[in-house]
Protein backbone atom coordinates (compact mmCIF):
# COMPACT_ATOMS: atom_id res chain seq x y z
CA UNK A 1 0.00 0.00 0.00
CA UNK A 2 2.87 2.38 0.89
CA UNK A 3 4.46 1.71 -2.52
CA UNK A 4 1.17 2.56 -4.28
CA UNK A 5 0.82 5.79 -2.30
CA UNK A 6 4.44 6.79 -3.02
CA UNK A 7 3.88 6.07 -6.71
CA UNK A 8 0.84 8.36 -6.74
CA UNK A 9 2.75 11.08 -4.85
CA UNK A 10 5.60 10.88 -7.35
CA UNK A 11 3.23 10.92 -10.34
CA UNK A 12 1.46 14.02 -8.95
CA UNK A 13 4.72 15.79 -8.11
CA UNK A 14 4.43 15.67 -4.32
CA UNK A 15 7.75 13.86 -3.87
CA UNK A 16 10.93 13.99 -5.88
CA UNK A 17 12.42 11.16 -7.94
CA UNK A 18 15.42 10.57 -5.63
CA UNK A 19 13.07 10.28 -2.65
CA UNK A 20 10.80 7.86 -4.51
CA UNK A 21 13.69 5.69 -5.62
CA UNK A 22 15.15 5.67 -2.10
CA UNK A 23 11.83 4.62 -0.57
CA UNK A 24 11.29 1.96 -3.26
CA UNK A 25 14.73 0.59 -2.58
CA UNK A 26 13.66 -0.28 0.95
CA UNK A 27 11.92 -3.26 -0.61
CA UNK A 28 15.05 -4.38 -2.48
CA UNK A 29 18.03 -6.37 -1.34
CA UNK A 30 20.47 -4.54 0.91
CA UNK A 31 23.36 -5.83 -1.21
CA UNK A 32 22.21 -3.83 -4.25
CA UNK A 33 24.95 -1.52 -5.55
CA UNK A 34 24.76 2.17 -4.78
CA UNK A 35 22.41 4.13 -7.01
CA UNK A 36 23.71 6.96 -9.12
CA UNK A 37 22.32 9.42 -6.59
CA UNK A 38 23.97 7.66 -3.66
CA UNK A 39 27.24 7.39 -5.51
CA UNK A 40 27.02 11.07 -6.43
CA UNK A 41 26.38 12.03 -2.79
CA UNK A 42 29.19 9.78 -1.53
CA UNK A 43 31.78 11.15 -3.96
CA UNK A 44 30.68 14.72 -3.26
CA UNK A 45 30.91 14.22 0.50
CA UNK A 46 34.31 12.55 0.21
CA UNK A 47 35.71 15.31 -2.00
CA UNK A 48 34.27 18.00 0.25
CA UNK A 49 35.78 16.53 3.40
CA UNK A 50 39.12 16.05 1.65
CA UNK A 51 39.08 19.70 0.52
CA UNK A 52 38.33 21.06 3.97
CA UNK A 53 40.96 18.77 5.51
CA UNK A 54 43.54 20.23 3.14
CA UNK A 55 42.21 23.71 3.92
CA UNK A 56 42.72 23.13 7.65
CA UNK A 57 46.20 21.73 7.13
CA UNK A 58 47.16 24.72 4.97
CA UNK A 59 45.89 27.10 7.65
CA UNK A 60 47.92 25.30 10.32
CA UNK A 61 50.97 25.43 8.09
CA UNK A 62 50.63 29.23 7.85
CA UNK A 63 49.51 29.66 11.46
CA UNK A 64 51.13 26.88 13.54
CA UNK A 65 49.97 28.55 16.74
CA UNK A 66 46.27 28.36 15.74
CA UNK A 67 43.93 26.50 18.09
CA UNK A 68 41.39 23.88 17.00
CA UNK A 69 38.54 26.40 17.32
CA UNK A 70 40.44 28.90 15.16
CA UNK A 71 41.01 26.28 12.44
CA UNK A 72 37.32 25.34 12.50
CA UNK A 73 36.36 29.03 12.32
CA UNK A 74 38.60 29.44 9.27
CA UNK A 75 37.05 26.38 7.57
CA UNK A 76 33.54 27.64 8.36
CA UNK A 77 34.34 31.06 6.90
CA UNK A 78 35.60 29.50 3.68
CA UNK A 79 32.50 27.29 3.49
CA UNK A 80 30.33 30.41 3.52
CA UNK A 81 32.48 32.12 0.88
CA UNK A 82 32.46 29.03 -1.35
CA UNK A 83 29.02 29.99 -2.65
CA UNK A 84 30.78 32.67 -4.70
CA UNK A 85 33.40 30.51 -6.38
CA UNK A 86 34.41 31.91 -9.78
CA UNK A 87 36.57 30.92 -12.69
CA UNK A 88 39.80 32.88 -12.70
CA UNK A 89 40.19 35.20 -15.69
CA UNK A 90 43.91 35.51 -15.15
CA UNK A 91 44.55 31.75 -14.82
CA UNK A 92 42.27 29.77 -17.14
CA UNK A 93 41.30 26.36 -15.81
CA UNK A 94 41.66 27.47 -12.19
CA UNK A 95 38.93 28.41 -9.73
CA UNK A 96 38.97 30.69 -6.78
CA UNK A 97 36.88 31.24 -3.68
CA UNK A 98 36.76 34.94 -2.98
CA UNK A 99 37.20 35.38 0.83
CA UNK A 100 33.48 31.71 -5.59
CA UNK A 101 29.14 29.98 -8.10
CA UNK A 102 29.03 26.34 -7.36
CA UNK A 103 30.04 24.17 -10.30
CA UNK A 104 28.07 21.15 -11.39
CA UNK A 105 28.37 18.39 -8.86
CA UNK A 106 30.13 16.04 -11.30
CA UNK A 107 33.17 18.33 -11.20
CA UNK A 108 33.41 18.51 -7.40
CA UNK A 109 36.06 15.89 -6.88
CA UNK A 110 38.44 17.20 -9.52
CA UNK A 111 37.84 20.84 -8.68
CA UNK A 112 38.20 20.44 -4.90
CA UNK A 113 41.27 18.25 -5.11
CA UNK A 114 43.20 19.94 -7.89
CA UNK A 115 41.92 23.33 -9.04
CA UNK A 116 40.60 25.51 -6.19
CA UNK A 117 42.57 28.54 -5.01
CA UNK A 118 41.35 30.19 -1.82
CA UNK A 119 41.85 33.97 -1.86
CA UNK A 120 41.16 36.70 0.67
CA UNK A 121 37.89 38.49 -0.22
CA UNK A 122 38.80 42.08 0.59
CA UNK A 123 40.91 42.86 -2.48
CA UNK A 124 38.47 41.21 -4.88
CA UNK A 125 35.48 42.88 -3.24
CA UNK A 126 37.16 46.27 -3.42
CA UNK A 127 38.00 45.75 -7.10
CA UNK A 128 34.39 44.83 -7.93
CA UNK A 129 32.65 47.45 -5.83
CA UNK A 130 34.94 50.31 -6.85
CA UNK A 131 34.45 49.77 -10.58
CA UNK A 132 32.74 52.75 -12.30
CA UNK A 133 29.70 50.69 -13.31
CA UNK A 134 29.21 49.38 -9.77
CA UNK A 135 29.56 52.84 -8.28
CA UNK A 136 27.03 54.29 -10.71
CA UNK A 137 24.49 51.58 -9.86
CA UNK A 138 25.05 51.98 -6.14
CA UNK A 139 24.83 55.77 -6.27
CA UNK A 140 21.52 55.61 -8.17
CA UNK A 141 19.97 53.28 -5.61
CA UNK A 142 18.80 54.41 -2.18
CA UNK A 143 20.12 51.30 -0.46
CA UNK A 144 23.29 51.54 -2.52
CA UNK A 145 23.83 55.07 -1.26
CA UNK A 146 23.54 53.79 2.29
CA UNK A 147 26.11 51.11 1.48
CA UNK A 148 28.55 53.67 0.09
CA UNK A 149 28.01 55.88 3.11
CA UNK A 150 28.65 52.96 5.47
CA UNK A 151 31.87 52.12 3.62
CA UNK A 152 33.03 55.73 3.88
CA UNK A 153 32.27 55.83 7.60
CA UNK A 154 34.25 52.62 8.07
CA UNK A 155 37.19 54.07 6.14
CA UNK A 156 37.12 57.21 8.24
CA UNK A 157 36.96 55.26 11.49
CA UNK A 158 40.04 53.26 10.47
CA UNK A 159 41.89 56.46 9.66
CA UNK A 160 40.84 58.07 12.93
CA UNK A 161 41.98 55.04 14.88
CA UNK A 162 45.40 55.13 13.21
CA UNK A 163 45.67 58.85 13.95
CA UNK A 164 44.76 58.32 17.61
CA UNK A 165 47.48 55.69 17.90
CA UNK A 166 50.08 58.10 16.50
CA UNK A 167 48.88 60.96 18.70
CA UNK A 168 49.17 58.90 21.89
CA UNK A 169 52.62 57.56 20.99
CA UNK A 170 55.20 59.38 23.17
CA UNK A 171 57.84 58.77 20.49
CA UNK A 172 55.81 60.00 17.48
CA UNK A 173 57.50 62.76 15.49
CA UNK A 174 55.85 65.48 13.41
CA UNK A 175 56.49 63.32 10.33
CA UNK A 176 54.65 60.40 11.94
CA UNK A 177 51.66 62.61 12.66
CA UNK A 178 51.75 64.05 9.15
CA UNK A 179 51.60 60.54 7.63
CA UNK A 180 48.64 59.64 9.87
CA UNK A 181 46.77 62.78 8.76
CA UNK A 182 47.56 62.53 5.04
CA UNK A 183 44.43 62.24 2.92
CA UNK A 184 42.08 62.82 5.87
CA UNK A 185 41.02 66.42 5.30
CA UNK A 186 37.51 65.54 6.56
CA UNK A 187 38.93 65.49 10.10
CA UNK A 188 39.36 69.27 9.99
CA UNK A 189 35.69 69.92 9.18
CA UNK A 190 33.20 69.89 6.32
CA UNK A 191 34.32 73.25 4.95
CA UNK A 192 37.38 71.64 3.37
CA UNK A 193 36.89 69.95 0.02
CA UNK A 194 40.37 68.65 -0.78
CA UNK A 195 44.03 68.54 0.12
CA UNK A 196 46.42 70.36 -2.21
CA UNK A 197 49.32 68.39 -3.66
CA UNK A 198 51.81 71.26 -3.74
CA UNK A 199 53.31 71.99 -0.31
CA UNK A 200 56.17 74.29 -1.34
CA UNK A 201 54.09 77.38 -2.09
CA UNK A 202 56.58 79.97 -0.93
CA UNK A 203 60.35 79.82 -1.60
CA UNK A 204 62.13 78.53 1.48
CA UNK A 205 58.93 77.36 3.21
CA UNK A 206 56.96 74.13 3.00
CA UNK A 207 53.61 73.85 4.74
CA UNK A 208 52.75 70.60 6.50
CA UNK A 209 49.21 70.09 5.15
CA UNK A 210 47.64 72.49 2.60
CA UNK A 211 43.84 72.28 2.55
CA UNK A 212 41.38 73.90 0.13
CA UNK A 213 38.17 75.39 1.53
CA UNK A 214 34.85 75.31 -0.27
CA UNK A 215 35.37 78.90 -1.45
CA UNK A 216 38.70 77.93 -3.06
CA UNK A 217 40.88 79.63 -0.46
CA UNK A 218 43.90 78.00 1.13
CA UNK A 219 44.00 76.78 4.72
CA UNK A 220 47.30 75.52 6.06
CA UNK A 221 47.82 73.05 8.89
CA UNK A 222 50.96 73.52 10.96
CA UNK A 223 51.89 70.35 12.84
CA UNK A 224 53.78 70.24 16.10
CA UNK A 225 54.45 67.27 18.29
CA UNK A 226 51.73 65.68 20.40
CA UNK A 227 52.87 63.54 23.35
CA UNK A 228 56.53 64.24 22.60
CA UNK A 229 56.17 68.05 22.82
CA UNK A 230 59.24 69.39 24.60
CA UNK A 231 57.45 72.00 26.67
CA UNK A 232 54.08 72.62 28.35
CA UNK A 233 51.01 73.96 26.60
CA UNK A 234 50.08 76.41 29.33
CA UNK A 235 51.79 78.06 32.27
CA UNK A 236 50.80 80.09 35.31
CA UNK A 237 51.06 83.87 35.01
CA UNK A 238 49.72 86.21 37.70
CA UNK A 239 47.37 83.56 39.01
CA UNK A 240 46.00 82.57 35.58
CA UNK A 241 46.79 79.93 33.02
CA UNK A 242 48.17 81.38 29.78
CA UNK A 243 49.66 79.85 26.60
CA UNK A 244 53.27 78.76 27.04
CA UNK A 245 56.24 79.45 24.77
CA UNK A 246 55.71 76.36 22.60
CA UNK A 247 52.26 77.62 21.63
CA UNK A 248 53.40 81.19 20.93
CA UNK A 249 56.31 79.97 18.80
CA UNK A 250 54.00 77.76 16.73
CA UNK A 251 51.53 80.62 16.20
CA UNK A 252 54.35 82.93 15.10
CA UNK A 253 55.53 80.33 12.61
CA UNK A 254 52.01 80.01 11.16
CA UNK A 255 51.72 83.82 10.91
CA UNK A 256 55.01 83.95 8.99
CA UNK A 257 53.65 81.36 6.55
CA UNK A 258 50.55 83.51 5.98
CA UNK A 259 52.66 86.62 5.41
CA UNK A 260 54.70 84.75 2.78
CA UNK A 261 51.51 83.53 1.10
CA UNK A 262 50.18 87.09 0.96
CA UNK A 263 53.42 88.36 -0.60
CA UNK A 264 53.39 85.64 -3.32
CA UNK A 265 49.64 85.61 -3.85
CA UNK A 266 49.63 86.50 -7.57
CA UNK A 267 52.34 83.99 -8.51
CA UNK A 268 50.68 81.19 -6.53
CA UNK A 269 47.29 81.91 -8.11
CA UNK A 270 48.68 82.12 -11.66
CA UNK A 271 50.98 79.08 -11.42
CA UNK A 272 49.01 76.77 -9.11
CA UNK A 273 45.45 78.11 -9.25
CA UNK A 274 45.31 78.43 -5.44
CA UNK A 275 43.87 81.54 -3.81
CA UNK A 276 45.91 82.65 -0.77
CA UNK A 277 44.52 86.14 -0.18
CA UNK A 278 42.05 84.83 2.40
CA UNK A 279 44.29 82.00 3.63
CA UNK A 280 44.02 80.86 7.22
CA UNK A 281 45.89 78.41 9.43
CA UNK A 282 45.41 75.94 12.25
CA UNK A 283 48.17 74.86 14.61
CA UNK A 284 47.92 71.30 15.94
CA UNK A 285 49.99 71.00 19.08
CA UNK A 286 50.30 68.89 22.20
CA UNK A 287 47.97 66.78 24.28
CA UNK A 288 46.29 67.51 27.64
CA UNK A 289 47.89 64.34 29.04
CA UNK A 290 51.22 66.20 28.95
CA UNK A 291 50.03 68.31 31.88
CA UNK A 292 47.91 66.05 34.10
CA UNK A 293 47.97 68.69 36.84
CA UNK A 294 45.87 70.99 34.62
CA UNK A 295 42.28 70.09 33.74
CA UNK A 296 41.71 69.41 30.04
CA UNK A 297 38.83 71.91 30.03
CA UNK A 298 41.18 74.56 31.39
CA UNK A 299 43.75 73.97 28.64
CA UNK A 300 41.06 74.10 25.94
CA UNK A 301 39.65 77.31 27.39
CA UNK A 302 43.08 78.98 27.38
CA UNK A 303 43.59 78.08 23.72
CA UNK A 304 40.08 79.22 22.76
CA UNK A 305 40.73 82.56 24.41
CA UNK A 306 43.95 82.87 22.45
CA UNK A 307 42.12 82.02 19.22
CA UNK A 308 39.66 84.89 19.69
CA UNK A 309 42.57 87.36 19.80
CA UNK A 310 44.69 85.96 16.93
CA UNK A 311 43.57 86.81 13.40
CA UNK A 312 43.55 83.95 10.81
CA UNK A 313 45.27 81.42 13.12
CA UNK A 314 43.61 78.82 15.36
CA UNK A 315 45.36 76.63 17.95
CA UNK A 316 43.93 73.17 18.70
CA UNK A 317 45.30 70.19 20.62
CA UNK A 318 45.40 66.82 18.89
CA UNK A 319 43.02 65.47 21.52
CA UNK A 320 40.39 68.10 20.72
CA UNK A 321 40.79 67.46 16.98
CA UNK A 322 40.10 63.74 17.44
CA UNK A 323 37.20 64.38 19.83
CA UNK A 324 35.56 66.71 17.28
CA UNK A 325 36.04 64.15 14.49
CA UNK A 326 34.53 61.37 16.61
CA UNK A 327 31.48 63.52 17.36
CA UNK A 328 31.10 64.22 13.64
CA UNK A 329 31.19 60.50 12.85
CA UNK A 330 28.75 59.74 15.65
CA UNK A 331 26.24 62.15 14.15
CA UNK A 332 26.60 60.79 10.58
CA UNK A 333 23.73 58.45 9.87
Amino acid sequence: MRLVQDSLDYAEGRILRPDFEERYRLFQRATEPLSSHQDYAARTLSSTLHFFTRLGNDHLSDHPEATASEVLAHVEAVSRDSRYMQQSQERPGRYRILRGSAEVAAWFEQVFQERVDVEAPEEAARRIVMSPDSLAILAADEEGQLLLQAAEIQRRRRGLKALSTAIEDPKASESDLQRALHGQHWIFGGQFVSQAVQRGLVPGDEVDIPLIRGDGALHIVELKRSMSLRGPLVKRHRGCWVPAAEVHDAVSQAVNYLVGLDEHRLRIRNELGIETRRASAVVLIGHPALQPEVAEEEINEVLRTLNTHVNRVEVVTYKELVDNAERALGGWR
